[in-house]
């Protein structure tokens, strides 16, 4: 019984070492998204079914935000409604550089 207990401590302490620094870890090494990304992505229909051209919502969320795409009717399943909630959360959200004024229906 003895022979079992220190392995046992030892993984015990082991996981709990390695548990805090992927924690510590995952905080410090986090990756700031852009925001507009997700507002984005939150107004498309989130069908994932990449008629667009690309393989999801969020990466054409993202091409969005990056100026790859000009025309929002890329988007197959999107209708006036989304097209208009997204030009109108890029009013409001600008970027610097002026890349989303060229967006369009």
């Amino acid at each position: 019984m003895s022979e079992i207990i220190g392995p046992i401590i030892t993984l015990a302490v082991m996981g709990g070492i390695l548990g805090f620094g992927l924690a510590y870890a995952s905080e410090k090494l986090k990756v700031e998204a852009d925001p507009r990304i997700k507002g984005i992505h939150e107004r498309l229909p989130n069908l994932d079914c990449g008629a667009c051209g690309y393989p999801g919502c969020e990466p054409f969320a993202e091409a969005i935000v990056e100026g790859e795409v000009k025309n929002l009717s890329q988007c197959k399943p999107g209708n006036k409604k989304h097209y208009q909630a997204i030009l109108q959360f890029i009013k409001e959200n600008p970027d610097e550089e002026g890349i989303l004024k060229d967006v369009k229906e």
